[in-house]
This record gives C-alpha cells, structure tokens and sequence, in this order.
C-alpha cells in the first residue's frame, strides 16, 4: 500500500483550518485523497454511507477537531468506538484546545494523536509530515 492509496477524512467546521490541512498536503507533495465534513454528524454519514454520501472505503485516516457545531469531536468518539463496524477507525485529533480534559477524553477514546493546530507555519506543516509517514509505515485496521 502507498500512502496515496489512504483517504484522510478531514472533520472541521473551520474552512480555513480545511484549507491550511490542504495546503500542507500540496506542500508535502501528499497525493492522499481528501474528504471533508463539518461536524460529526456529517462525519458519520461518510464512514457509514448515509445522507447521500457515498461510505467512506478503507484504508483511511481521521483527522478530527474537537469543538463543533451539532456533534462535536468527543460525541464522535463515542459513536465511532460504540459502532462495531467503525470502533477500530484511525483517528487523530487536531484540535486548538490546551484543556486537559479534551487531551484525556480524546486518548480514553482510543485516539491515535492528539495533535495541536495552534502551533504555526513549520510545526503544522511536522504534524503534517509525520501522518504522511504513518500512512506509509502503518498498517491500517480494515473497518467493515
């Protein structure tokens, strides 16, 4: 498998947030296709192929912000580990939050990262690189 053959699913409803993760993919030279939904809700009908989307086909990544409008980061966890089909899904959080309680939220929900998107130019553009060398070097669970 190459990196490129795993589709990242970017959950934020920050457009410019969607766009500096685009950026970073286009600088890296990280042909991995992109899909993008505003909040958990839409997230879900993506990794379940509902409300019109077509279901989100393994290998893929999630890279997921915390603070959204109708279900955010933390509800998503809990739907995605209490789904059988979903509960072993690849999620890193890249969120803004420093609060302690969303770090240990997140990791109790079995997230892979917890990545800070605060941090400018450069240590994004690392956070970036390294989920590039992940998806070459990890082996991906297979979600039903």
């Amino acid at each position: 498998m190459t990196d490129a053959e795993v589709t990242i699913l970017v959950v934020d409803d920050d457009t410019i947030e969607t766009m500096a993760v685009r950026r970073s993919f286009k600088t890296l030279r990280m042909d991995n296709p992109i899909v993008e939904a505003g909040d958990g809700i839409e997230a879900l009908q993506h990794l379940r192929g509902e409300g019109g989307h077509s279901k989100l086909q393994p290998p893929f990544m999630v890279l997921l912000d915390l603070n959204m409008p109708r279900m955010g980061g933390i509800e998503f966890l809990e739907q995605v580990r209490g789904d059988p089909a979903l509960e072993s899904a690849l999620i890193f959080v890249m969120t803004t939050s420093l609060a302690e309680n969303d770090r240990a939220g997140a990791y109790a929900q079995h997230v892979a990262g917890y990545i800070l998107k605060q941090r400018p130019g450069q240590s994004f553009l690392d956070a970036i690189r390294m989920l590039s060398q992940y998806c070459k070097v990890v082996e991906f669970p297979v979600c039903t």
